[in-house]
Order: structure tokens, then C-alpha cells, then sequence
């Protein structure tokens, strides 16, 4: 019976219950992953309504981007870095599909709308994929393509040199870190088309910045660039 399964659930939930990969606070029936609270709290950046935004800013005479736009501000010990901390160390894929999916309906209302062909993550080297289970950045690309429309291609664009670590690099080292590091196996499948670049964090945009120049090698492409956060 339904009453009964509900009672049941609503029981497991009791013992075992469900929080708010932001906040850490209870989900109510209804709520996933993040609560509705938090849904509406998260530190929104709007680039989406500025196009001259400072991440975009951040790419002038690096690489030539339609449009650059980031979800969320990352700050330490604030929600988003519990959210990312949880999304790409403690196996909780969906919390990139739930982000992507907000992000793709706030890039329904850009105005004008710029007309993305495909959407294409950041790829991991096989390597790091086979250790974490899940390329984060596709996880992310996957919850755009819901409201969007958009198909994902992440096949084509490739790592094929595994690198150390960015986090402690600086600025210029991570742009040495990052060269040679992509290829694309089919530049034809490319040709012509508005690629929507997507990473799940942008700090220095050297990864962005690496995967954009092999795209914009082909001919007719055109790059906007979309990540989850932006961490000054």
C-alpha cells in the first residue's frame, strides 16, 4: 500500500536522514541534495545578465570566447566549497547534474541567447577517471543539457597527458602544466560549430584556456566557456 511505503520511507528517513550538501542540514520530503533554502542562498554570480563579467574580463588577449559565465562565487569554508568538496571527493556525481541544471535555465533568460551547437567538458586523463569513478566536469555538462537542449560530446576532445596537480601551482606554472595536455580525435565533427566549453571550477583558466586553443584550431568554431564557480 501507498500509506504504508510512505510510512517506511518516512522512517528510513528518521533513522538515516538525508542532508543538504551545502548546508548540512536536514532535506525535507521534496528536497534533493540541496535544500530549498540553500537553492536560493548560493552566492549566484548572474553573469549570465554581463557579458563583460570579471571572469570573462579574465580571458581578454588569452583567448577569443563569445561568452564566459560561472554559476556560483567560491569561497572557503562557505557552501559552494562543501558542495564541490562533496561533488568531487566523496562519489556524489549528482550534485554536478543538480548544479548544471539550475545554470542551464539561468542561460535560457541571456538575452540575446547565443546559440550553443554542443556542449563539451573539460576531459579527465583515463587515469584520474578510473580513481574518482566520474569526470566532474561532464556531470555537469550533462544537468546543462537538460533545460538547454544541447547535446554533449565527450568523446572528442581528449587528455592525453596526465598532469600533476594545480592547486598549489601559480599562474604561470599552470599554464606550462597545461600545454600539450589536449588533442581533439575528430576536428571535422567540429567544424562550424558554437561549442559551450565546460569545467567545474575556474581559478586561473589555464585548463579552459589549453582546451580552448585546440578548438578554436578548427575551422568555423566559436568557444563560450560555463563552470560551476569561480574562486578568486
Amino acid at each position: 500500500m501507498k500509506w504504508r511505503n510512505t510510512y517506511i520511507s518516512d522512517f528510513i528517513a528518521l533513522i538515516f536522514p538525508e542532508l543538504c550538501q551545502a548546508c548540512n542540514q536536514n532535506l525535507v520530503q521534496g528536497e534533493k541534495l540541496i535544500c530549498t533554502a540553500c537553492t536560493y542562498d548560493l552566492p549566484y554570480t548572474n553573469f549570465h545578465l554581463h557579458k563583460e563579467n570579471v571572469v570573462a574580463r579574465q580571458f581578454w588577449g588569452r583567448i577569443d570566447v563569445s561568452m564566459v559565465y560561472v554559476l556560483l562565487y567560491f569561497s572557503k569554508g562557505g557552501k559552494v566549497q562543501n558542495l564541490m568538496h562533496r561533488f568531487k571527493y566523496r562519489n556524489a556525481p549528482l550534485i554536478g547534474n543538480k548544479l548544471g541544471s539550475i545554470a542551464g535555465a539561468q542561460l535560457l533568460q541571456r538575452k540575446p541567447a547565443d546559440h550553443i551547437d554542443m556542449i563539451v567538458p573539460v576531459p579527465l586523463h583515463p587515469k584520474k577517471l578510473r580513481s574518482r569513478g566520474y569526470n566532474q566536469s561532464a556531470q555537469f555538462a550533462q544537468g546543462l543539457s537538460g533545460p538547454m537542449n544541447i547535446p554533449v560530446d565527450m568523446d572528442n576532445l581528449v587528455r592525453v597527458k596526465h598532469t600533476d596537480t594545480q592547486t598549489k601551482k601559480s599562474r604561470f606554472s599552470r599554464y606550462e602544466n597545461m600545454q600539450e595536455v589536449f588533442t581533439i580525435r575528430y576536428p571535422e565533427k567540429f567544424k562550424g560549430k558554437h561549442i559551450l566549453l565546460v569545467d567545474d571550477i575556474i581559478t586561473t583558466g589555464s585548463t579552459l584556456e589549453a582546451c580552448g586553443i585546440e578548438l578554436l584550431k578548427i575551422e568555423g568554431v566559436k568557444v563560450s566557456l560555463a563552470a560551476i564557480a569561480y574562486a578568486e
